[in-house]
Parts: structure tokens; C-alpha cells; sequence
């Protein structure tokens, strides 16, 4: 399985050596990095320290969206302060998830924002879930670097050989859950709820395979009944 890592503008050179040494480290191979040269500097390379192949082969985006286009399931490192309604999870619990993602998604990716401003809310809205790295104090707060070697390391299971499993769902699955509750949201008259469509959004990123197939037979059935009564059928 795919799991690329996502730097979005870092401005650091040394961070994205650090961050390549750390995923060499714990036996992650993909980079990606978005709207940003620094990584050609010589400081990246000298800090990589062993990791060159990951520079050498990093990928470049224009955008975040570009970037993950190819991508199944999705998360973003962000500050607590920045999740407004949604879901936040810890390190650990990211890890639980994607142990179970990986069974039936082909492809996921782990994105980390600027090293100033982190990502925008913008950006945000284009991951699956959202995480960040419990500290006791606000500061002094990780660098890029830091941050890329505690997730590398918390993940690193996500490396091991997967057991067969019986049968893959639907990749597409997630995203077409989210879709159907847009539009009963909307059929409900309900969408301008902005708290209650971030909860269902972020929440459905946290579904397991089985959960997420019953969502979308309860949908269905909840769907054809509006349509009965629209219609006047009984």
C-alpha cells in the first residue's frame, strides 16, 4: 500500500532533510511537496544524511488538492485551535485507524502544513481526519522536523506485512458516504447547520468498513422512503 507523506510550502530547507531522515528512519519512502523549492538547497541534503533517495525522488505539487488526488484516505497534522467543530485525534489513535484503513483503501497519506501558519482551513476541508501531537505546555511547539519523526514513529506498524483479508471494499466508499449526506442534508433543509455537517464529515472518516456499508443501506432506504412520500405513496 501507497503511504505517501505530504510537506505543504515548507520554508525550511533543513526540515525537509530532517523529515526525510526521519521517514527513511522508520522505514517510510514517499515524499511529496507542495508549492515549494526549498528542498533542492544543500542544507536539505546535508541534514537527509543517508536519506538522499527520498529527495531524489520526491514528487512536486503545485497544490494540496493536486497532491492528493490519487490519494484514498487522508490526514493532517494541525494545532487543536484550528479544528473548529471536528474531530481531533491523537497520534495513537490515527494509528488505529489506518491499521484498520489499509485493509480496504489502497492508498493513504499523512499531510503536515507550514512551519508559521500550518495549513488553511481550506485545506483542511480536503482531508479525511484531522490530528495533532498533545503537549504539555502551547510552547515550545515542535518543528516540522520533529512533527514528521513522532508520526513516522507512531506509524511505523503501518510498515509491517498485512494479513490477507477476505474481501476489499469500494476505496471510493468514504467519499461517496459523505456525498449522500450532503444531499439529505440539503433535501432536510438542514445543510446551514455548518456544526452538524463538519461533525457527520469528520466522523465519517472514523468509520470502519462494515459501519460504513450500513450507512449506505440505511441512506438508501431513507432516501427511497422521501421519495415515496414526495410522491404521495404510502
Amino acid at each position: 500500500m501507497r503511504f505517501p507523506l505530504i510537506l505543504v510550502s515548507p520554508a525550511r530547507a533543513e526540515n525537509i532533510g530532517a523529515a526525510a531522515r526521519a521517514m527513511k528512519t522508520m522505514g517510510f519512502s514517499e515524499l511529496r511537496i507542495v508549492a515549494s523549492e526549498a528542498w533542492r538547497e544543500p542544507a536539505a541534503r546535508r541534514v537527509a544524511h543517508g536519506a538522499g533517495e527520498i529527495l531524489d525522488n520526491l514528487q512536486t505539487f503545485d497544490t494540496l488538492a493536486g497532491a492528493l488526488a490519487d490519494i484514498d484516505f487522508s490526514v493532517a497534522t494541525t494545532a487543536r485551535s484550528r479544528a473548529k467543530f471536528r474531530y481531533y485525534a491523537t497520534p495513537a489513535q490515527v494509528e488505529t485507524q489506518l491499521l484498520e484503513k489499509r485493509q480496504w483503501v489502497n492508498s493513504m497519506a499523512l499531510v503536515f502544513g507550514r512551519e508559521d501558519s500550518g495549513l488553511t482551513n481550506e485545506e483542511l476541508d480536503q482531508v479525511d481526519l484531522l490530528t495533532g501531537i498533545p503537549m504539555a505546555n502551547d510552547y515550545p511547539s515542535l518543528n516540522l522536523g520533529q512533527a514528521v519523526m513522532v508520526y513516522c514513529y507512531q506509524l511505523a506498524a503501518l510498515n509491517q506485512v498485512v494479513a490477507p483479508t477476505p474481501q476489499l471494499a469500494d476505496a471510493q466508499q468514504l467519499h461517496a458516504l459523505r456525498q449522500r449526506f450532503q444531499h439529505l442534508l440539503v433535501r432536510l433543509h438542514v445543510s446551514g447547520d455548518e456544526k452538524m455537517a463538519d461533525w457527520i464529515d469528520q466522523r465519517v472518516g472514523l468509520l470502519e468498513q462494515r459501519d460504513s456499508a450500513m450507512l449506505h443501506r440505511l441512506l438508501h432506504d431513507i432516501e427511497k422512503n422521501l421519495i415515496d412520500k414526495s410522491s404521495g405513496k404510502s
